[in-house]
């Protein structure tokens, strides 16, 4: 790679990292950031501190390590401007917020949250670290914008443990992955982070409360659901039963009983929808959608079924028949007019949520961080969030300059950069994909500071 492409990449992420280095304040954290975030992004299969300092400043180790695992900064400056940059690169009202949760194996049992839990990436319980999840994502280009750790019930019953991790005592109670979704979102939406939909698994889904989470804070939203989620027709109606003896019946109860989302969907007329194209063609399968109410209303007594949830909100069931037979289901409240292509479109693109994460393990290095504390872990998994951001960022950029001037954009291409554009583009803002970029930026002196 020629020198001036060199110098125009370090000269692009230094002015990418300026407001978040402003909010650093001490002369030496402004130093160490761009340092480490340099180190996330350059070359080197590892990304934990000593050997990204052995890479960048070898003598900058002991900095380096003070500034994620001990410094005294706050992090919400830094959380705040991200959101504040995602939204200007992709916020808008046809976005999509992705909620959803990568898991970190590790060893031990010191790491703050490890535990024997459920991890996603490898569809089975093992020893990890778990963090939910939240992505900002346009056009299928995501840009991670919140990461918490979920601290299962081993650690929050045991003070002592949290304490010698640093968890801040605001995080010491317990708090369900949903939980701390809702936080995130509350979070994001007062930074004026702009979506259209919400979106997120049936590990999700599943909770009422955080669908009526949802609905209570007035956003749209499609989530997995488990086949035996109960769900009662739309038209079902209240009526007093009849009582055959002894004072009349007080609490209305539906006239139909409730039934798994599989079972409403027997019947249901299935059509083949594309949702977009892939790189070997348009992406299909089979959907089915019926507008339904939840039953996830307040429990009741229902003739001789015992306690029963009652009818709530009025939502969308859709079911997924794919070509291996597999099917899944979603509820969404979308609005009552929506076509099925556009509910199925919605529920599809949680798959660029996926990609972010591996992206950002296998490019940067999410689960390298080889700390033990709460405070080491969200910064680093913060300065990874900032790193992905700007090679996102590179990317849109890159695409517009070849949008306005193909010719010159395939001369000032890195080489294999038009075949790998070819290869995954990113369908409808036409990106290149994000992989290349790290091979692009093989030194750093500019970033590093002098003596």
């Amino acid at each position: 790679m020629g020198a001036r492409v060199m110098a125009d990449w370090n000269a692009a992420l230094t002015d990418w990292l300026k407001p978040f280095v402003e909010k650093l304040g001490h002369k030496k954290r402004r130093q160490m950031c761009p340092l480490y975030v340099a180190g996330l992004i350059g070359p080197g299969e590892r990304k934990s501190i000593e050997p990204m300092a052995a890479r960048m400043a070898p003598d900058r180790y002991d900095r380096l390590h003070h500034f994620i695992s001990d410094g005294l900064w706050d992090s919400a400056p830094l959380e705040a401007e991200l959101a504040k940059q995602a939204d200007r690169l992709i916020g808008a009202s046809d976005a999509f917020l992705v909620i959803d949760d990568t898991s970190l194996p590790k060893k031990g049992e010191h790491s703050v949250g490890v535990a024997p839990q459920y991890a996603s990436m490898l569809g089975k319980r093992a020893n990890c670290q778990t963090l939910v999840s939240l992505t900002l994502a346009r056009q299928e280009v995501p840009i991670a914008v919140g990461l918490r750790l979920f601290l299962p019930e081993s650690w929050t019953s045991d003070p002592l443990r949290m304490a010698r991790a640093g968890v801040p005592e605001a995080s010491q109670r317990p708090l369900t992955k949903p939980e701390i979704a809702l936080q995130e979102i509350d979070r994001l939406t007062a930074q004026g982070v702009r979506f259209g939909v919400v979106l997120a698994d049936a590990g999700y889904g599943l909770s009422a409360a955080f669908r009526q989470g949802l609905s209570a804070r007035g956003l749209v939203w499609a989530v997995g659901v488990p086949k035996h989620q109960k769900v009662y027709p739309a038209g079902v109606s209240l009526i007093f039963p009849v009582a055959g003896r002894g004072r009349p019946r007080k609490n209305q109860i539906p006239d139909q009983l409730s039934v798994a989302a599989e079972t409403m969907l027997v019947e249901a007329k299935w059509r083949k929808v594309s949702w977009r194209r892939g790189v070997k063609g348009p992406l299909s399968a089979r959907f089915a959608a019926l507008r339904i109410r939840i039953a996830d209303g307040a429990p009741q007594r229902i003739l001789d079924k015992g306690q029963q949830h009652m009818p709530g909100e009025e939502a969308w069931l859709v079911g997924e028949w794919r070509s291996s037979g597999e099917r899944k289901y979603y509820l969404a409240n979308l609005p009552a007019k929506v076509s099925l292509k556009r509910l199925a479109a919605a529920i599809k693109a949680r798959w660029v949520c996926e990609q972010g994460h591996q992206q950002m393990k296998e490019e940067l290095g999410l689960d390298h961080f080889e700390g033990r504390s709460w405070r080491g872990l969200h910064r680093h998994a913060l300065m990874t969030m900032i790193a992905y951001a700007f090679l996102q960022h590179q990317r849109l950029k890159q695409a517009t300059r070849e949008k306005k001037n193909p010719s010159r954009a395939a001369a000032t291409d890195p080489p294999g950069g038009s075949t790998r554009r070819h290869q995954g583009a990113i369908a409808k803002a036409n990106l290149p994909p994000m992989s290349p970029l790290p091979n692009a930026l093989q030194a750093y002196s500019e970033l590093i500071p002098p003596k």
